[in-house]
């Protein structure tokens, strides 16, 4: 497809079909089983038939959008972790080896891995999508990020990675990421959105003491008293607190949305992302579908915030679409059973009572 401008997308975005859930839910009544018995499947599968505008959504093929960058502010000591990481991690993806593309070739998942800012050098491969806004981002607590072109550049990017993805046939799209020191980022960002405190927003990401998470929370906290985002402007959150990875991230919300296609959010980075997509446009909320409950504290801020409730509790924290795409065969699974359910009729099976046998024979 060719490609979209971020106005574009915007523009394409509406909100899900509400005939077609209306249609999905007394489809759901006259199923065999008791009504509400499926619990959140049947919440999802509703969910699915406003974002596919049909009363029967059935999911075809599924990607995990993978960005990576890096962050000028482990140079506040916000991680245990060398930068060096995220590049070698993005090499890991490309041959297999991390937990998302493991879970990725066990579920049938396709990955789509993006350099979109990383620091180090990568080899070049055929699965490697690069955008490199820059080696990444400058140290927030300095001043901002990124400049607002680049900013724009970066949901552009996503946007046109979601398009793409939804015409290859992708009818699940997740969101992962990677970036050493992108949980000080995303805190930064969901204590500016939700108006929260960065105490509240901000976790241990890859293992903090207290001590150490205490020097994280002052970092924040620097970060937005010397850049002061605004919270209705979300070019600005993400130009001056944020990273390319989240703004690529942010972009694919809007792109999958854009083509009417679930999106699927990971955990805290995918979370933050998802906020300024919904502050850029507020339908995107429709398309959303929170696969897990992160264990990093931030995340229970967005979560809020988007109003979103997650499948799963595992207590993962590992980012990289890994919850996204465990997530997958449930939403799937919530699709299958209603479109392949048989209805009470269908199956010559009685109903509860009268008055659900006059539902079940009130033309839909």
């Amino acid at each position: 497809m060719e490609p979209i401008t971020l106005e574009q997308a915007i523009r394409r975005i509406g909100p899900a079909d509400a005939e077609a859930r209306r249609r999905a839910e007394a489809r759901q009544l006259r199923l065999t089983k008791p009504p509400g018995s499926l619990g959140r499947l049947e919440l999802v599968s509703v969910q699915l038939a406003g974002i596919f505008g049909t009363e029967k959504p059935r999911i075809g093929n599924r990607a995990v959008i993978v960005a990576a960058a890096d962050h000028g502010v482990v140079a506040q000591g916000v991680t245990g972790y060398p930068q060096a990481i995220t590049g070698q991690m993005v090499q890991n993806f490309l041959e297999g080896g991390a937990a998302v593309s493991a879970l990725s070739k066990l579920l049938g998942v396709r990955q789509i891995i993006v350099d979109a800012g990383v620091a180090g050098e990568i080899q070049d491969h055929p699965d490697l999508r690069r955008l490199s806004a820059g080696h990444g981002t400058d140290d927030i607590t300095l001043g901002p990020a990124m400049s607002a072109r680049k900013a724009e550049q970066c949901l552009t990017a996503g946007v046109n990675l979601a398009v793409e993805a939804a015409g290859s046939g992708a009818d699940l799209i997740a969101t992962g990421d990677m970036g050493i020191g992108n949980t000080t980022a995303a805190s930064a960002i969901a204590a500016t959105v939700t108006g929260r405190s960065p105490r509240e927003t901000t976790g241990r990401g890859t293992g903090r003491t207290p001590e150490e998470l205490e020097h994280k929370v002052e970092v924040v906290q620097r970060a937005l008293t010397v850049n002061r985002p605004i919270p209705e402007d979300p070019l600005d959150v993400l130009a001056k607190v944020g990273g390319f990875e989240i703004g690529v991230l942010a972009g694919v919300v809007l792109g999958g949305s854009a083509m009417r296609r679930a999106v699927v959010l990971d955990g805290f980075i995918s979370g933050a992302a998802a906020l300024l997509a919904f502050l850029l446009c507020p339908a995107t909320r429709d398309y959303m579908i929170a696969s897990h409950r992160s264990d990093e504290r931030g995340h229970q801020a967005v979560l809020a915030h988007l109003g979103l409730s997650p499948l799963l509790d595992l207590g993962m924290r590992l980012g990289e679409g890994s919850g996204a795409v465990l997530a997958m065969p449930i939403i799937e699974a919530a699709s299958t059973c209603l479109c392949e359910m048989a209805t009470f009729s269908e199956a010559g099976v009685s109903v509860r009572n009268p008055k659900e046998a006059a539902r079940e024979s009130r033309p839909q």
